[in-house]
């Protein structure tokens, strides 16, 4: 059930730690200046969140696993020829 509020900004400055707790259970809250709405307090949707914060819901699901060994890659193969040339060839036939 999503509940709608109306406060005032003092009200709403001295119980914030409060209205957040109500915005994260679903509430949205409405700030007002002299009865005036001004502002909403809602909570985020999930794409709305920061990547490493969706990342980390997704391995505490089981969705994703953290990798913890890293893979290790071989060394580059030496190139025989000037990169600059090859790179040029290659944009010329194109």
């Amino acid at each position: 059930m999503v509940l709608l509020m109306y406060i005032g900004i003092r009200e709403a400055k001295a119980q914030l730690s409060n209205l957040l707790k109500k915005v994260q259970d679903g509430s949205n809250i409405i700030i007002t200046d002299h009865g005036k709405p001004i502002a909403k307090l809602t909570r985020l949707e999930n794409e709305e969140l920061p990547l490493y914060h969706r990342i980390a819901a997704l391995e505490q699901a089981g969705v994703l696993s953290h990798v913890k060994e890293t893979t290790h890659l071989p060394p580059p193969l030496p190139v025989q020829a000037d990169i600059q040339t090859i790179l040029q060839e290659d944009r010329n036939r194109g």
